[in-house]
C-alpha cells in the first residue's frame, strides 16, 4: 500500500462515538435538589418560631385592647377588641417615652464613637506588631475577654465598683486625700451605664476590625514604606480606608445595641435611685407589660422601637454603604 493511501485511510477513519451518560446519572442532581433545604430546615423552623412569630404576634397585640363591660367581674366582662392605632398614640404621647428616647440618644453619642474609636485604635496597634505574635495573641484575648462576660454579670461587677461604701476605688481616692465621685448620682449615671457598654463591646469590635486588617496584603505596606510613608500615614491612608466596610458594619451593630439597651440600667436600678423604671424605652416596655399588665401598650412601644431601629440602620447603610463597600470593587 502506498503512503498516500495509508494516510487517507487514517484520515477517513470514523471517530469513536461519544460516551453516552446513563439516564440515572443525569437525574442525580434532581434527586439532591432538596438536600440544602433539609440542612436549612432546623434554622428556618427556629427562626420562624422564636423570632418571626413573636414579631407578628407583637404587631397583632399592638392593634388590640381590652374592653371592660359592667364592673369587670364576670367571666365575659373583659373582651379583646380592635383598637386601631390608639395604642401607638398612647405610647408616643406618654410623658415618659420622649425623655427615655433622648436619654438613649445621649447614651449612644457617648458609647458608639468611644467604643469604635478604641476598637480601631487597638486593632491598629495589634496589627502594627505582627512580628510579636505571642504578645499579640495575649493582647487580643485580654481585650476580647470582657465581651465574653454576660451583660448582667458585668453590670453587677461594675455596680460593686460604683457603690461608694464597698468600692475599692473609693479607698484609693481617700488614700490620696481626694473625695471619690459618686458614679451612681444623677449627674454621672449616664456615664456609669455607658462605661459598662464600652468595656464589654470594645473587644468584639476590635476583633472584627483586626480580622479585616489581617486580610490586607503586606505588599501594600511594604510599597508604602519604600515610598517613605510613616506608620501613621500607612494607618490613615491605607488601613482605615480598607477596613471601612468593617467599621460600617460594627457601627450598625453598635447602633442597634444602643437603641435596645436594657440589661445594664435594669441591673443597676436596685443599686441607685437615679435610674427610673422608664430610663430607656425597653425598660418602659418592661414596666408596661409586667408591672402595669398592659401588654397592648408594651407591644405598640416594641413595634415603634423595632421600626426606629430599622429606619436608622437602613438609613445609615443607604447613606454611607455604597461609598464604603464599593471600595472593594
Amino acid at each position: 500500500m502506498e503512503k498516500g493511501s495509508a494516510m487517507s485511510l487514517i484520515i477517513d477513519k470514523p471517530a469513536a462515538p461519544a460516551r453516552q451518560v446513563p439516564a440515572k446519572a443525569a437525574k442525580r442532581p434532581a434527586k439532591r435538589s432538596g438536600t440544602p433545604y433539609a440542612f436549612l430546615a432546623p434554622a428556618m423552623i427556629l427562626f420562624t418560631l422564636f423570632l418571626a412569630a413573636p414579631i407578628f404576634y407583637a404587631g397583632y397585640l399592638s392593634l388590640r385592647k381590652v374592653q371592660v363591660s359592667g364592673l369587670g367581674l364576670g367571666a365575659k366582662s373583659r373582651t379583646e377588641v380592635w383598637a386601631g392605632l390608639s395604642n401607638y398614640a398612647r405610647s408616643l404621647t406618654d410623658p415618659d417615652f420622649l425623655p427615655s428616647v433622648l436619654r438613649v440618644g445621649a447614651y449612644g453619642l457617648i458609647v458608639v464613637p468611644t467604643m469604635l474609636g478604641l476598637a480601631l485604635l487597638m486593632a491598629l496597634l495589634l496589627d502594627a506588631a505582627r512580628t510579636r505574635e505571642s504578645i499579640s495573641k495575649f493582647a487580643r484575648i485580654s481585650i476580647f475577654l470582657p465581651y465574653a462576660v454576660p451583660a448582667v454579670v458585668a453590670s453587677l461587677l461594675w455596680g460593686f465598683l460604683y457603690l461608694p461604701r464597698v468600692s475599692p476605688i473609693t479607698d484609693l481616692f481617700e488614700a490620696v486625700g481626694i473625695t471619690a465621685p459618686n458614679l451612681l448620682s444623677s449627674d454621672l449615671t449616664l456615664w456609669a451605664v455607658a462605661n459598662i457598654a464600652i468595656w464589654g463591646g470594645t473587644g468584639f469590635n476590635m476583633i472584627v476590625i483586626y480580622t479585616a486588617l489581617r486580610a490586607v496584603p503586606t505588599s501594600l505596606y511594604e510599597s508604602a514604606r519604600i515610598d517613605g510613608a510613616s506608620d501613621f500615614t500607612i494607618a490613615w491612608r491605607i488601613k482605615i480606608p480598607i477596613v471601612m466596610p468593617s467599621l460600617v458594619m460594627t457601627f450598625v451593630f453598635s447602633l442597634i445595641a444602643t437603641l435596645q439597651v436594657f440589661a445594664e440600667p435594669m441591673t443597676l436600678r436596685p443599686l441607685a435611685n437615679t435610674i427610673s423604671t422608664t430610663w430607656t424605652p425597653l425598660m418602659k416596655v418592661y414596666r408596661d407589660a409586667f408591672t402595669r399588665n398592659d401588654i397592648y401598650a408594651a407591644a405598640a412601644t416594641s413595634v415603634i422601637i423595632a421600626l426606629a431601629t430599622f429606619i436608622v440602620s437602613f438609613g445609615f447603610l443607604k447613606l454611607v454603604g455604597r461609598r464604603a463597600f464599593n471600595q472593594e470593587d
